[in-house]
């Protein structure tokens, strides 16, 4: 049973954390995952070779989202990457989840981290959708991933906040732009998940246990929590959900 097994996927940011969890559950799904990543090259081939021990298929590819020709370098690898897998140049699913963070409060914010933020968290998904709109099939899937911030007060990364309520406006738009084709768009939010990204508010006992308090299971969140609604919105038995922010948070401040 491979829902999948006929789908390619790309996943932004896939080298590790939530992303590595969503490339590793589409594999196992069937997709053909292609594995983006910025920087870390070593945590993208990782994340392959375990799609690969398990049967999978995926490949990775850089391109830093955060630069000017960020679309260009996309695509070419991209499109490198189906060509020697005899799998071009067409897919099915785009997930951005790729995000930077970490702006800081109000008095706190530079120009330069604005920027950043903005270019990586709202720019890229933007004009990475606009390019492969193309390439996307009739029928394909987008998932955008969010945050439970954009639904409660988060002063700590004001910026952070704000990029992320654009991914929600975006996708209520495209949802509306791309139903005629049978493409679906929606937006996943997170809570707090046990990663990197959060590692600093974690850091001892008494705070990984308060940010446990907040869900109403008194845990954090894994990437498999997110992953496995992902999987769920890019299958076929979501094909009449769209335009939603599916809130994946484990009750969290219910």
């Amino acid at each position: 049973m491979y829902p999948l097994a006929d789908r390619t996927a790309i996943v932004t940011g896939a080298s590790r954390g939530i992303g590595r969890g969503i490339a590793e559950r589409l594999a196992a799904d069937g997709a053909l995952v292609a594995v983006h990543y910025g920087s870390d090259e070593r945590a993208a081939r990782a994340t392959v070779a375990a799609i690969e021990e398990k049967g999978g298929r995926a490949f990775p590819f850089r391109a830093d989202l955060g630069e000017p020709d960020a679309v260009d370098t996309f695509y070419a690898g991209l499109e490198a990457g189906l060509a020697e897998r005899d799998a071009g140049p067409g897919f099915d699913i785009l997930v951005n989840n790729a995000g930077a963070s970490g702006s800081g409060r109000i008095h706190q914010l530079t120009t330069e981290v604005f920027d950043r933020l903005v270019a990586i968290n709202v720019k890229a998904p933007l004009f990475l959708i606009q390019r492969g709109l193309d390439r996307l099939r009739d029928g394909g899937r987008i998932v955008n991933i969010s945050s439970a911030v954009t639904k409660h007060a988060f002063p700590d990364s004001v910026t952070y906040a704000m990029t992320k309520g654009a991914v929600d406006t975006m996708t209520l738009a495209l949802a509306k732009e791309l139903g005629p084709r049978g493409i679906t768009v929606n937006a996943v939010a997170p809570g707090y998940i046990a990663t990197d990204m959060n590692a600093r508010r974690r850091a001892t006992p008494e705070a990984s246990a308060a940010l446990a308090a907040l869900s109403v299971f008194n845990r954090l969140g894994t990437p498999a929590d997110v992953a496995d609604v992902v999987a769920f919105l890019v299958s076929d038995d979501a094909r009449w959900i769209t335009g939603q922010y599916v809130d994946v948070t484990g009750g969290s401040a219910l």
